[in-house]
């Protein structure tokens, strides 16, 4: 049997600034018909930026749908178009105020394939310099340097929750051993 789902028929039930949510009626492997409801996301990024050899910088900002301010690596989402590695290169500058010089892909990931297309673009930034942070007018962001051995810690005791954050402090530690 071949896991692939035939789309019969679309439908734009949202257009939001963010995202849009399209309804799709689909046909099963099996032949059977039911509707799959699917978050259209343009895409993100995300940064483990390093300061030195075992420091990074976080964020701490609220997130309204987890309901509470969470510590993550800086994010964002693409612009239409956007190339990832430029995108990563504006987010690094509004959220923490640094230019990267070097920047390696770490992985690509979607963040929730039953019901999203989003996918995030995770990279390594390193040789950091300072620059003059410029977060957008609704981001109230916190700067919190983090030894790396403390970040791994924090994962452990579950004060840092965001997928996208121990994904990208995981791989960052991982590519740091090799």
């Amino acid at each position: 049997m071949e896991l692939k789902e035939e789309t019969l028929e679309s439908r734009l039930a949202f257009d939001g600034r963010l995202v849009k949510l399209r309804v799709d009626r689909v046909r099963l492997p099996d032949g059977k018909e039911t509707t799959r409801e699917v978050v259209v996301h343009r895409g993100a990024v995300a940064a483990v930026p390093f300061i030195d050899h075992d420091k990074i910088v976080m964020v701490r900002q609220f997130r309204q749908a987890a309901g509470e301010a969470l510590l993550e690596i800086p994010a964002g989402t693409l612009d239409p178009n956007e190339d990832p590695a430029d995108c990563v290169v504006r987010e690094l500058g509004e959220e923490i105020g640094y230019k990267a010089n070097k920047l390696t892909l770490m992985f690509k990931s979607y963040l929730a394939p039953g019901y999203s297309s989003e996918m995030l673009h995770t990279f390594l930034a390193e040789g950091l310099e300072k620059i003059e942070a410029n977060p957008e007018a609704d981001e109230f962001i916190e700067i919190v340097e983090v030894r790396m051995r403390d970040a791994i810690d924090l994962i452990r005791s579950g004060e840092i929750k965001d997928a996208k954050t121990i994904c990208g402090i995981m791989m960052a530690d991982h590519l740091a051993r090799l």
